[in-house]
């Protein structure tokens, strides 16, 4: 488990992590996101002890980063943005040069091995480093990352440059280390947020300004969910029919689909679930539910509203 209580970074008058708290449960693939400048990588760099903080504490499986910082370190399996590789050395070499660095007690041959084919550069373990693409040396560096079978993962922007095959790749590789790892992934693209994470934390100008669950990120922002619904029949009825239940806030008929049909968008409280009382009000008034889909805010909207609220705060004298 990662606790961070209070955590702030000063450069000299620059605040640039303000004072932020959040937790990693064991077993959990959390995203970090925010936009460039926003103190992502800061953070990262102060969990895993590469810099030190201005005030607050990080706590790794019971030790703190500032007393224990070897206890820490050997819990911590680290991907920074550009891989520490050494481009001159073979895959292998490499790794086993990194093994030896970090003191690892396994197996070597096996782990190594291990390590290689659960990354899939097994084929490439004889190539020289500067001669893989970027896809690949980004595999070197999560195979490093993994030396010692640490169980906290930080991977900051790993999927930065690579092309879409690469990105999906790289996901698919993260998804699987968080069945045997906690991850903390960090990055400003929103979609491989979404795509991976359990769970979002979004930062801008160093502050936490949310952290939700990635699927109710939408609607805990926004206060309410929606619904968009194809119904066949009268408008009037299907009108009336839907003002009678609990928890709806409004209704708009957006426009006529043809054929008696229409689509409607309902807002709703963010704490029930209208889904069964609409299906039964419609079918009740002899109409026809043809389509039924959430129409929340897409994670997009959501981050830039987010955003440009705490850059509205900063303008209008909020603390920085």
């Amino acid at each position: 488990m990662v606790e961070v209580k209070n955590l702030t970074k000063r450069y000299g008058n620059t605040t640039v992590v303000d004072n932020i708290s959040f937790s990693v449960d064991n077993g959990e693939i959390l995203g970090f996101l925010g936009p460039n400048g926003a103190g992502k990588s800061t953070t990262m760099n102060m969990i895993t002890g590469y810099i030190s903080s201005s005030s607050g504490t990080v706590t790794v499986n019971g030790a703190e980063v500032l007393d224990n910082p070897k206890k820490v370190k050997s819990n911590i399996g680290y991907l920074p943005e550009i891989p520490p590789l050494y481009v001159e050395m073979t895959v292998r070499k490499y790794l086993e040069f990194m093994f030896d660095l970090k003191k690892v007690k396994l197996p070597k041959k096996e782990h190594i091995s291990e390590v290689m084919r659960l990354v899939k550069i097994t084929d490439v373990s004889e190539r020289i480093i500067k001669h893989l693409s970027k896809g690949y040396r980004q595999r070197v560096g999560f195979a490093q990352a993994l030396l010692g079978n640490p169980p906290i993962l930080i991977l900051d922007e790993p999927t930065v440059g690579l092309d879409p095959q690469q990105i999906i790749e790289i996901r698919t590789l993260i998804r699987s280390l968080g069945k045997k790892h906690t991850v903390i992934f960090s990055s400003h693209v929103l979609s491989e947020v979404s795509a991976t994470c359990d769970r979002i934390i979004v930062i801008s100008n160093g502050k936490i300004v949310a952290d939700e669950k990635t699927e109710n990120l939408s609607s805990s922002i926004s206060g309410e969910q929606k619904l968009r619904l194809d119904i066949e029949g009268s408008s009037s009825t299907v009108l009336d029919a839907l003002k009678i239940i609990p928890g709806v806030i409004k209704i708009r008929k957006q426009h006529d689909t043809g054929n008696n049909t229409a689509r409607y968008l309902i807002e709703y409280k963010n704490d029930v679930d209208i889904r069964r009382d609409v299906f039964r009000s419609i079918a009740n008034a002899g109409c026809v539910i043809l389509d039924m889909q959430s129409g929340n805010e897409t994670l997009e909207d959501s981050f830039l509203k987010l955003v440009s609220q705490d850059q509205t705060k900063d303008i209008t004298g909020g603390k920085r």
